[in-house]
């Protein structure tokens, strides 16, 4: 399977932090010899570079006008900036695995990526890991940089969470699960202060999560939740959905989206207190308008009694997916 490092390297060459203006060559070749030379001087300005080389300034003009063929392309963002800057002041910085040392925001969208593997533990300052639109099922947190703050995770094929639970990053305030494959009433327990005490933000959206009291009741130990996000899951089609979750979370200031007010909040003051008003289905109604590119029944000639020509029927058959 694809992994996490895998995709790392083939985004280091994408960045080209080892070709001109970054790194080290022939540009910049008297400021190397300056800095493996003790009690030389660096030759930061101007006039102190030799022909046929640029100043730090210079290569960094090369990367920092969007109209330069070595300007970054649409999809960097700053992290990716920042190191290629890093490559031009001080490249001996990234030579190897220094530049795991140096990366604290890890973003890769739609790479293929099917694997977290054990390969991340080697960026020991990685505060932040963006692996959205992929194909991950799960996540082992062994794996994880025990620095992370924040997971994201959305668009992918998680179903479980018991390996990303064994021993998640204690520090981490945001989780992003939204559009995944957590199915309840399994999962519930996993989202309780036992395995995220710092956590702020939490996005669970189109799942398949059901039981919304246990829900509530592991998210009520989480003493600085303050933004969920639950749209989308089975458990809101209930009438009470939303005011049962305002009741219960009294520390939550936004739910999907939609700022609590204290108003909202004293209306549906006790309604966490009453279970009973809680179903646990839903009723949907389906009405179909219209069936186009079948053969009416009715168009066929009806066979008189006795008749030995064959006989052929047409049943049809609608398959909802919920």
């Amino acid at each position: 399977p694809r992994s996490v490092t895998a995709a790392f390297q083939e985004y280091l060459q994408h960045l080209g932090l080892q070709d001109f203006p970054c790194g080290l060559g022939s540009w910049d070749k008297s400021r190397l010899n300056a800095r493996r030379s003790p009690g030389a001087e660096p030759a930061g300005l101007e006039e102190a570079v030799p022909p046929g080389e640029e100043t730090p300034e210079e290569l960094l003009e090369l990367l920092r006008d969007q109209h330069s063929p070595w300007a970054l392309p649409p999809d960097c963002g700053p992290p990716e900036q920042l190191l290629r800057e890093v490559a031009v002041l001080a490249p001996e910085l990234l030579r190897g695995s220094g530049v795991l040392q140096t990366v604290t925001s890890l973003r890769l969208l739609d790479k293929g990526v099917e694997e977290v593997d054990e390969g991340l533990l080697q960026f020991q300052q990685l505060e932040e890991l963006i692996l959205s639109a992929n194909h991950i099922s799960r996540v082992t947190s062994a794996h994880l940089p025990r620095t992370l703050k924040i997971l994201e995770l959305g668009y992918n094929a998680v179903s479980d969470l018991q390996d990303l639970c064994a021993r998640p990053p204690p520090e981490i305030q945001h989780l992003g699960l939204g559009y995944n494959r957590l199915c309840g009433p399994s999962q519930e327990k996993h989202f309780s202060v036992d395995f995220w005490p710092n956590l702020v933000s939490l996005d669970l959206r189109f799942n398949s999560l059901t039981n919304l009291p246990e829900l509530a009741s592991q998210l009520s130990t989480l003493p600085n939740l303050y933004i969920l996000l639950l749209q989308g899951n089975p458990l809101g089609l209930i009438p009470a959905y939303r005011g049962f979750l305002v009741d219960s979370l009294p520390r939550l200031s936004i739910l999907d989206d939609i700022y609590i007010w204290p108003e909202e909040r004293e209306q549906f003051h006790g309604l966490a207190r009453q279970p009973e008003l809680i179903r646990s289905e839903a009723r949907v109604v389906v009405s179909i308008g219209e069936l186009k590119g079948l053969p009416n029944p009715e168009a066929f000639q009806q066979l008189e009694v006795g008749s030995e020509d064959p006989v052929i029927t047409y049943s049809y058959f609608v398959t909802y997916e919920f």
